[in-house]
């Protein structure tokens, strides 16, 4: 289910730049929305020449988005019924349904990790290295383990650094490395968030604790061990 309901995904991103792209050619912009109401929002702006080439396009994007929703809806129905677990690990913002029950499913059993660090690099969020002499390069992840599920903790990692993202530890973290600056600072942000979102989804599925926003930012006293630290 979750798989099938990525290739709908793709093929409507495919559509969507399509009518783009073909709108750009004509010299027109079309209005920035998101993929869910795109070709509701878009169809009123489509120049009338293009009509006739594009709504056909629009309308198998609307069916696609109507097909992604039911996929969504049966997914949240299955991680209420089959797959509890994945409820815990929803109350860390930017993890929602799809994302939680993807990691139970991926993982299988988290007993397979020793410590929860090891769960990063068994995904390929840690950079490659290029040990060379006295240089120790950073290069690009690894990228090894499910690329599904590494895409689907990216893009929590973009909404939890992006501008609804809440305030907790690990927007705060992400931040402090984004503002380093340099070369490709924003992308290594949000991959080393997603990391570290991989890392506490681990630790709070094996130990149960609940998921405190601003854990590091409180005093270290009398912390109850229900709370949840960003494990790091």
């Amino acid at each position: 289910m979750i798989r099938s309901r990525d290739a709908l995904v793709r093929a409507r991103t495919l559509l969507i730049n399509h009518v783009r792209g073909i709108a750009k050619c004509s010299g027109d912009r079309l209005p920035s929305c998101s993929a869910d109401c795109f070709a509701g929002k878009v169809a009123s702006a489509v120049p009338e020449p293009l009509l006739p080439a594009l709504l056909p396009v629009l309308d198998t994007i609307a069916s696609l988005s109507d097909q992604i929703r039911a996929y969504d809806r049966q997914i949240a129905s299955l991680c209420q019924e089959n797959y509890p677990e994945t409820r815990h690990l929803q109350g860390i913002a930017g993890v929602g349904p799809l994302t939680s029950l993807a990691f139970v499913l991926t993982l299988e059993n988290p007993q397979r990790f020793a410590r929860s660090r090891q769960v990063g690099p068994a995904l390929g969020l840690v950079p490659k290295r290029d040990q060379s002499g006295d240089r120790d390069p950073q290069l690009r992840i690894t990228k090894t383990g499910d690329s599904y599920l590494r895409r689907l903790l990216v893009g929590s990692a973009q909404y939890i650094l992006g501008p609804f993202g809440p305030d907790c530890d690990l927007r705060r973290w992400g931040l402090k490395l984004a503002e380093r600056g340099g070369k490709n600072a924003k992308r290594r942000a949000i991959v080393a968030v997603a990391r570290k979102l991989a890392i506490l989804l681990h630790h709070l599925w094996t130990n149960g604790v609940i998921y405190d926003l601003l854990y590091q930012a409180k005093e270290p006293i009398g912390v109850p061990t229900t709370v949840a630290a960003v494990v790091g």
